[in-house]
């Protein structure tokens, strides 16, 4: 099974107050050092055979992001075997 990811994030010129939210909480945490917080989706596709990045291209276009005030990028996603992955 083939998984694609798609991460979407709001444009570089949106406010985004929940990326300033947490911005700001952040120095009730000790932490001082980060100057900007940016919050997104990431999104998984999981196609039956390999990964056809054109349909999850499409897919992503007219559903699950806003060409308005969001971009977007794509990439498959490497089995979990092949590299180490962090977990909360």
């Amino acid at each position: 099974m083939a998984r694609v990811v798609v991460d979407v994030m709001l444009k570089p010129e949106i406010l985004d107050p929940q990326g300033q939210a947490v911005a700001n909480a952040l120095p009730r945490l000790g932490v001082s050092d980060v100057s900007s917080v940016r919050i997104g989706r990431r999104i998984e596709i999981e196609f039956a055979g390999e990964p056809d990045l054109d349909t999850a291209r499409e897919i992503a276009d007219k559903l699950l992001a806003n060409p308005v005030i969001e971009d977007f990028s794509i990439r498959v996603d490497e089995p979990a075997g092949d590299a180490a992955r962090m977990s909360a």
